[in-house]
């Protein structure tokens, strides 16, 4: 029987408004093919996409088979200001009055964060509508922002957040997380098990055919031509912890015959510029578009990203960069301290321990001296996974199976 959803979150926008926050509308897309009825509701205030101008409190558009109603919400330009969290508040009061009565009635509604203030208004529409309540977590708030943000335990914004967290672990119907340990975190919370579900991230394989060649400038210019290059590729910033990476190019300055790539740009780009840009064997190279990130990769031997050490990783991860990484069928090193996933099930690539600079230093040179054979079949089994693991209408159906699988509230 058909389903109607209603998935609520106030960073989800649509591939072609902004990579971040596709994964939502990717998932109601491939469930609306499955023949369900799926509403989106989500907000115009998302940085890190281009969402319509609105010019009425409420936006409504048919778009893929999918109903997209946008909530024109207070902006904001920095990510930890005063103003980020009352653009959350006024969210919710615009969803208080959204005219729900223009909108199908849901037989589930999906609360993903952030903001997990919206779980509020899920229980509430729970009990209106007789609807299941799915909380989905993308990200572990409050713990992100009191292990990497510097916030105390006690701030009142983290108390009023950890409050919103157990209301949602311990009233909803069911609950689903990009990360495959999240279990442990609510048995944490509530001081006892509750099913939990991992539903990751997916690949928008589109995405990956619309790729674009690099102008033969840019090539030219910015892009090492050595035997060996182990790259990262994406942003520059504290949370990218990029420190040990660059000290092993220093410490290997005298073998050439490895290169280190960093391509992006961020807070610290000028900052590592200034620290490390005379090494020879190290190429800071300019952001690209995202559709040439493929590009980029394919030219390169070795993909790395890092982590600092924190307790959020213990409940594992399922980042979009290690995505892009894997469908490039290149082997994926990794300074990661926390629950495994992805690379080792996949078997495409190791983790070492985050900012330990010699056993990192000791497994770029153990991919440098194997075979391009083998680095290439470590490549490939990564792409195979993700193909086959990893797509939405598989992601969908398994979505759909926890959902039929949740009985409706009486």
């Amino acid at each position: 029987m058909p389903l109607t959803l209603w998935y609520v979150s106030k960073y989800v926008t649509p591939p072609s408004h902004g990579s971040a926050g596709a994964r939502g509308y990717l998932l109601m897309k491939a469930l609306a093919q499955l023949g369900h009825q799926a509403v989106i509701i989500t907000s115009d205030s998302n940085q890190l996409g281009t969402p319509p101008q609105l010019d009425a409190a409420y936006l409504r558009q048919e778009m893929d088979g999918l109903e997209l109603w946008w909530v024109r919400t207070m902006k904001y330009s920095v990510a930890k200001s005063l103003r980020r969290i009352l653009s959350w508040l006024d969210f919710e009061w615009r969803l208080f009055r959204l005219p729900k009565h223009q909108m199908p009635r849901p037989d589930v509604v999906v609360v993903s964060s952030l903001s997990l203030l919206t779980i509020v208004q899920g229980l509430f529409w729970r009990r209106r509508y007789k609807c299941r309540l799915v909380f989905e977590i993308r990200d572990i708030w409050p713990l992100t922002i009191t292990e990497e943000g510097g916030f105390s335990p006690r701030n009142p914004l983290v108390l009023g957040l950890a409050a919103m967290e157990w209301l949602g672990y311990k009233y909803a119907d069911a609950i689903v997380g990009t990360m495959p340990n999240l279990g442990e975190h609510v048995r944490q919370v509530l001081g006892h098990d509750r099913p939990t579900h991992c539903i990751p991230m997916g690949i928008d394989e589109a995405a990956y055919t619309a790729a674009q060649a690099l102008p033969a400038e840019y090539v030219a210019n910015h892009l090492p031509h050595n035997p060996f290059v182990v790259a990262h590729v994406g942003s520059i910033g504290i949370t990218n912890a990029l420190d040990t990476f660059l000290q092993c190019a220093e410490r290997m300055a005298a073998e050439p015959h490895i290169h280190f790539l960093v391509v992006g740009d961020g807070d610290l780009r000028e900052t590592y510029r200034a620290r490390y840009g005379h090494l020879p064997n190290l190429t800071f190279a300019p952001k690209v578009p995202k559709a040439m990130v493929p590009s980029v990769l394919s030219r390169c031997d070795l993909l790395y990203f890092a982590v600092h050490p924190s307790q959020v990783w213990r409940y594992g991860q399922s980042l979009n960069k290690l995505i892009d990484y894997m469908m490039a069928g290149k082997p994926v090193l990794a300074s990661y301290t926390g629950y495994p996933s992805m690379v080792n099930e996949a078997n495409c690539g190791s983790f070492v321990p985050a900012n330990d600079r010699d056993a990192l230093e000791a497994e770029i040179r153990r991919y440098a001296s194997m075979p391009a054979s083998e680095r290439e079949a470590m490549g490939t089994r990564g792409r195979d996974w993700l193909l086959q693991h990893r797509r939405y209408p598989k992601l969908a159906q398994d979505y759909l199976t926890i959902i039929q699988a949740t009985p409706a509230p009486i």
